[in-house]
């Protein structure tokens, strides 16, 4: 038996009966506001943020605990955001993920890789060559001639030797094979979907896996593995999501959580990159700037346009969530207002996921500044998001050149 809490994201805190070490076990993690409810022993309040997904906290003992958070954007949306997350290029974007009939966030991502899997395994898994370093009884390849002398001085057999194997076991599988067996160990993967993955699990038998704590191989885009990138931007996707994997303490907490915060903010920052393509304007994400003229308090905005001599010329942030019911917050003001001062810029944009007030404009007194907070509606398709988010271009007064 499982004891299952169900919530959605930014929704008010709720009340569930939980072992201590469990909740306490989801409070250090910082995965859920967690906290004991002061009337009722055995009882937690629990409230999501931004991340999204499920972790399974195993108690020793007693039922493992497992946490499912729900997105409030419906998961087609959430897709889309993250093809602008995944790849900036725009190679792989809304439309190309088929989520089946599945609505919750993990079945519809599992269905998804697998769906991509069986599409880059139908001509057979992709092969290529790889570096081998081995002690072998025939000369294959090139004499390592130092490690022969260090290790086998004197002896003529075994030969250490180096040699490029043509082989499925290379970087591409691997991600697959590692994508689809994280899978597997989730909560919550429908028993059909569970069944296809096992399929695509055993077409890559002969791959190694990845070796858990290691940072995942890197490949390159090529000619050769254009069939795969859907299926690898999915399964980076998965293996980026997978936090937290640890034991803290003594109970251990695996699961796969996405940050609406970074795929809100990856999204408005590519998205205006591209609306402003052709304007003779240079986009630079995550700017590293200074407040101080001694350069000792440091900023990222989220976004900077500089023009073609270098000046900066528009600067924007993205923020997902609003922090009050009945409007924007204010420091989101105040530190957009430090990004103006130090960039000298008479405007600066505010862009957020959804809000309780429309577009707002305020003047800073003897400043002159001009702080914007625009809303943008993920509800509504990603055809008309994209025109939203040409329009705010507009806005920043960095039209392309007719």
């Amino acid at each position: 038996m499982t004891t299952a809490v169900e919530l959605v994201e930014h929704a008010p805190a709720t009340g569930h009966t939980l072992p201590d070490a469990a909740g306490r076990a989801l409070a250090s993690a910082g995965i859920v506001e967690a906290s004991p409810d002061p009337y009722t022993p055995g009882r937690w309040l629990l409230r999501a943020g931004s991340k999204v997904g499920a972790v399974a906290v195993g108690v020793p003992g007693g039922e493992p605990v497992t946490v499912r958070i729900t997105p409030k954007v419906p998961v087609g949306r959430l897709l889309f955001l993250l093809g602008y997350s995944l790849d900036p290029t725009g190679a792989w974007r809304d439309g190309q993920v088929d989520v089946g009939e599945h609505r919750d966030l993990l079945p519809a991502l599992a269905h998804a890789v697998e769906r991509q899997v069986d599409r880059a395994l139908r001509r057979g898994p992709l092969q290529g060559y790889r570096a081998t370093e081995e002690s072998a009884l025939v000369v294959r390849g090139r004499i390592r001639e130092a490690d022969q002398v260090r290790r086998r001085f004197g002896a003529v057999l075994p030969v250490e030797v180096r040699y490029d194997e043509f082989t499925a076991d290379i970087a591409e599988n691997r991600l697959l094979r590692a994508a689809v067996e994280r899978l597997l160990r989730l909560p919550g993967i429908p028993r059909a979907v569970r069944r296809r993955l096992l399929h695509q699990r055993s077409r890559l038998a002969g791959v190694s896996p990845l070796v858990r704590g290691r940072r995942p191989p890197s490949w390159q885009p090529s000619r050769l593995n254009a069939r795969y990138r859907p299926a690898l931007r999915l399964a980076r996707a998965v293996l980026e999501g997978s936090s937290p994997e640890h034991t803290p303490g003594e109970l251990a907490i695996d699961g796969f959580l996405f940050d609406m915060n970074k795929l809100f903010e990856d999204f408005v920052t590519t998205a205006l990159c591209e609306a402003l393509r052709g304007s003779g304007l240079t986009c630079r994400l995550q700017d590293p700037q200074h407040l101080d003229e001694a350069d000792a308090i440091r900023m990222r905005p989220d976004f900077v346009a500089y023009d073609v001599a270098g000046t900066p010329a528009v600067v924007a942030d993205a923020k997902y969530k609003a922090g009050k019911r009945d409007g924007y917050p204010d420091s989101d003001l105040y530190q957009m207002l430090a990004y103006c001062t130090a960039l000298g810029l008479p405007e600066g944009h505010l862009v957020y996921a959804r809000g309780n007030a429309p577009h707002a404009a305020h003047t800073v007194r003897h400043a002159g500044i001009r702080l914007h907070q625009h809303a943008l509606d993920l509800d509504q398709d990603p055809a008309g998001l994209l025109a939203e988010i040409g329009s705010l271009s507009r806005k920043m007064g960095a039209d392309p050149p007719v």
